[in-house]
């Protein structure tokens, strides 16, 4: 993706299920689960690159010892600070106490951070926060052990406002309005009603306060509190969460929007946003990792039993097909594939681009994340090219001479690494004063393989704002002097705000739209904006569920074709020579090439809760009275 777009967050939680002395004979460490939490969130790190944080519990901990700690971060290489504090405040403890290096019950005791239950985050700020108290996990803290609360996700909620209001009914004074604060303690306040009902019952049946503790630890209904707690939720989730006597949870919305992975052994229970990081972390088939069920709860009880419940009725299947497209890593075995397909089925509208000349196109990518389906489009092309070749060669029967065989099987597409990133001048980039002309020069190009008869196809994986093509890519595609510049979009036009995740927040941000509009000038309808801004506005105060996408009638009156026509004159300026052509996926492709992830509302404006639909059009009324707001 060449445009800067930040995007939903990864969660990893791990349970070690046996004694830390199991891990220290078998691994040579007690510090197992602390080194599989630093692989598995650094191979998230592709999901977040503006905070990160650590959470761990000790089990069984005696009343005085701490049992719970946490970092956060948000530094530069937030990852590797957060680590880099827990080992130095290991490693402090050990140069003072040596004897504990080989003592695994006192390092459980007297080290941070050595426990048997973790929760990490990584994410970006996608509301633009950055400070610390932004960060997850974040910490509900109580006296009392059930009652601590440890909640992290990837998650947006399209109903902030009406959870806010919720907490406020049933008595809290919640310190803010953001959807994490408002979720956790919800979560918090059926937690609390949970123990203390069973403490009523406990002592009901003759324990005392003390022998009541272990017990409600067993009894607690972790599904019955999330089913409570959950029940007025609106938004995409993966929602993870620990306790402080040691259960835990992984909540999944009931579209399945935001993704969850789990893996069970003997020796570990662990629940990630994507399959691979599992596979390569602890070296498993790609069999063995399951998906958590959408609208169900992998819970994991301190005695370390491990079931799957369902929470809220799944809706229909929804999953993100940003996900697939870009978002999550390409070492999936499944996205992989997925991927290629993408590439592949863009090749008629690339033949047709290019005249189906050949010959005179070279074949490239950009961004580095669009490598795979770039692979997809030129099989497609050798699959074409050597279809045309049997043909000819078939066709010429025995008039052929040899060396006009070998011309003809000499013919394969031209590929070449076009564009190189440099990643220090973006880095260097952060104010606007001449940032135009600094944009212009963060990737570097490959002179000397463009002749001027060329064509020049670059595959992206989506085109969201158009900015990078305008400013960057396609000034420096021109300095090579092609022909003709077709830029090939391996995902289907961005036409809709996200609100499940991904920072696509603004109407106006999006290229397709600031098309559609061009195009509504260009045939004198552009009063339509207005129609549809009070049919919008006539819908703000009905309930979720009666609320209608009334933006896609923006789009109603124009063809695939003519929206992209209109953006490959959008994002051509002044100075570029070359003919400038922009392709896109269709919906129907992308269906076909990522059949289990249909969630596709930001291309067709379909939501697949109740909640988008009042998001996109209050996206649409803050553009039209020129509002910065966001719409959720």
């Amino acid at each position: 993706m060449s445009d800067a777009l930040k995007h939903e967050c990864g969660i990893a939680l791990l349970r070690l299920l046996k004694p830390l002395d199991y891990y220290k004979k078998k691994y040579g460490t007690a510090f197992y689960g602390i080194n599989k939490m630093y692989l598995l969130m650094e191979k998230q790190h592709n999901r977040g690159q503006d905070g990160a944080g650590l959470a761990s519990i000790k089990l069984d901990m005696n009343p005085g010892e701490r049992y719970i700690s946490r970092v956060r971060s948000n530094q530069q290489q937030p990852i590797q600070d957060i680590f880099a504090q827990v080992n130095e405040r290991i490693n402090n403890i050990l140069e003072e106490k040596p004897e504990l290096n080989d003592d695994v019950a006192r390092q459980k005791s007297e080290l941070p951070y050595v426990g048997e239950l973790f929760l990490g985050h990584v994410r970006y700020g996608t509301f633009g926060k950055n400070s610390i108290e932004s960060v997850h996990p974040f910490l509900r803290q109580n006296n009392w052990m059930h009652r601590n609360l440890i909640v992290a996700g990837n998650f947006n909620m399209t109903n902030v406002n009406q959870l806010f209001e919720n907490l406020i009914q049933i008595g809290q004074h919640p310190k803010e309005k953001a959807d994490t604060i408002t979720i956790m303690e919800k979560i918090g306040h059926f937690l609390d009603d949970a123990v203390a009902k069973l403490y009523k019952k406990l002592k009901a049946e003759g324990y005392n306060k003390q022998e009541a503790s272990p017990q409600i630890a067993e009894r607690l209904n972790i599904a019955k509190i999330l089913k409570r707690s959950a029940k007025d939720w609106d938004g995409g989730y993966a929602m993870a969460g620990l306790l402080g006597h040691g259960d835990s949870f992984v909540l999944r919305d009931p579209a399945g929007i935001r993704p969850a992975y789990y893996y069970q052994d003997d020796e570990i229970v662990v629940v990630t946003s994507e399959r691979p990081v599992i596979q390569t972390v602890f070296n498993v088939d790609f069999d063995d990792v399951k998906e958590i069920d959408p609208g169900n709860a992998l819970i994991i009880k301190k005695n370390g039993t491990v079931q799957t419940k369902e929470i809220l009725a799944p809706l229909e299947r929804k999953a993100c097909s940003f996900e697939r497209i870009y978002f999550s890593r390409g070492s999936d075995a499944e996205i992989y594939q997925e991927r290629k397909m993408l590439g592949k089925l863009l090749l008629p509208n690339v033949l047709k681009a290019i005249d189906d000349d050949i010959r005179n196109t070279v074949f490239s990518f950009i961004p580095n994340t669009a490598e795979t389906s770039f692979f997809g489009l030129t099989e497609a092309v050798e699959e074409y090219l050597n279809e045309r070749k049997t043909n000819e060669i078939l066709n010429g029967q025995r008039s052929l001479s040899a060396e006009k065989v070998r011309e003809i099987l000499s013919e394969r597409p031209r590929v070449e690494k076009i564009a190189i990133k440099d990643v220090k001048l973006r880095t260097f980039i952060t104010e606007d004063s001449s940032r135009d002309d600094l944009v212009a020069h963060v990737y570097d190009v490959t002179y000397g393989v463009i002749q001027p008869e060329d064509n020049l196809v670059i595959i992206d994986d989506s085109i969201v704002r158009g900015t990078t093509l305008k400013k960057s890519i396609i000034k420096m595609m021109d300095r090579l002097h092609p022909k003709k510049i077709v830029v090939v979009s391996s995902a289907p036009q961005i036409r809709y705000p996200d609100c499940y995740g991904i920072d696509m927040a603004r109407m106006e941000d999006l290229i397709a739209f600031r098309a559609a509009l061009e195009l509504l000038k260009d045939q004198n309808n552009y009063s339509l904006v207005d129609v549809v801004y009070k049919k919008c506005k006539a819908q703000e105060n009905l309930q979720d569920i009666d609320v209608k996408n009334f933006v896609k009638e923006i789009y109603a009156p124009f063809t695939d074709e003519e929206i992209s026509e209109k953006i490959s004159e959008l994002i051509k300026t002044d100075v570029v020579n070359a003919e400038v052509n922009v392709i896109f996926q269709n919906v129907a492709n992308l269906n076909k090439a990522c059949p289990n992830n249909l969630g596709d509302w930001y291309f067709t404006g379909n939501y697949p809760t109740n909640g988008g639909n009042r998001v996109v059009n209050r996206a649409f009324i803050n553009f039209y009275e020129g509002n910065k707001e966001r719409a959720y």
